[in-house]
């Protein structure tokens, strides 16, 4: 198994996403970057920490390439917004993949320079994976739970050349 960081807005709706890919073995929603150590959603939510909502993902490569996930990330948000995710404006809620490695970063990178090359203006970081926190307990399976659908997330199919 491998894993993952996805930060496309409220981390419910990217990882309601997620979890519908054959391959995907697990997600958790939490926090990425800033410089808090184990931030609470309150703390995360008011803007200033650095971390963004994140969602970890643990898949099987033999099942499902980290490219193809790659491709899931972007069809499921709208990376060219640069102050949040539909109504979820703030820091905390920005475009990012947090690579693990150099090939993970390249990939990311290629797909990117597809989306540009067709005429859009990509506002997704790219950043460096140092640490991942599991948001509360009560964050997670969210739409699962609670039978709801994403407000700010719909899945497109974008016609990938990469």
């Amino acid at each position: 198994m491998k894993k993952a960081y996805f930060a496309a807005g409220c981390f419910w709706g990217v990882e309601h996403w997620f979890k519908k890919i054959t391959g995907v073995k697990d997600t958790t929603v939490g926090y990425c970057g800033g410089t808090l150590e184990n931030p609470t959603y309150e703390q995360v939510l008011k803007g200033d920490t650095g971390h963004l909502e994140t969602v970890e993902v643990v898949y099987d490569p033999s099942l499902v390439s980290y490219a193809d996930l790659v491709k899931v990330f972007f069809e499921i948000h709208d990376y060219t917004q640069t102050d949040g995710q539909g109504p979820d404006i703030g820091p905390q809620y920005l475009s990012a993949v947090f690579t693990s490695d150099e090939a993970e970063k390249q990939i990311v990178k290629k797909h990117m320079e597809f989306l540009e090359r067709n005429g859009e203006k990509v506002a997704t970081k790219i950043l460096d994976f140092k640490k991942f926190w599991p948001a509360e307990a009560y964050h997670q399976d969210y739409y699962s739970k609670t039978h709801q659908v994403p407000y700010c997330h719909i899945r497109r199919n974008i016609k990938w050349n990469v």
